[in-house]
């Protein structure tokens, strides 16, 4: 009788994570049907350029944080005899440029607080 011995470990893997093959099927369908990015921006150019703009001046970046608001100022709250009767949302969710124009306040803040070394307090 002959015994063989195999020399090379084998490793079992336990796998407790199910996967079901119309799951992946759905997402990759969801995903080429709604890509993440309009195919055709045509405010591009314009976010680009909002982007690029360099705050490099003090009275520009003072302008900036007052002319940029830090929360919407139409979001609000009606009221009648202490009751809500309902909440109109922020407007500024739908304009285009939101993301940008924002992050222009933010750089404008921030050239303010670290290179000019002021308080920023009063434009939060």
């Amino acid at each position: 009788m002959k015994v063989f011995h195999n020399t090379t470990p084998r490793i079992f893997l336990a796998s407790w994570v199910s996967v079901n093959n119309t799951e992946l099927n759905n997402t990759k369908q969801n995903q080429l049907q709604s890509p993440s990015k309009p195919q055709c921006d045509i405010l591009y150019p314009l976010r680009q350029w909002v982007d690029n703009v360099e705050v490099s001046d003090r009275q520009l970046a003072h302008r900036l944080c007052k002319a940029i608001p830090s929360q919407c100022p139409f979001e609000r709250d009606v009221k009648l005899f202490g009751k809500t009767l309902f909440h109109i949302p922020p407007m500024c969710k739908l304009n285009p440029l939101y993301e940008e124009v924002v992050g222009l306040r933010f750089r404008a803040m921030c050239y303010l607080a670290d290179k000019c070394g002021e308080d920023v307090s009063q434009y939060c």
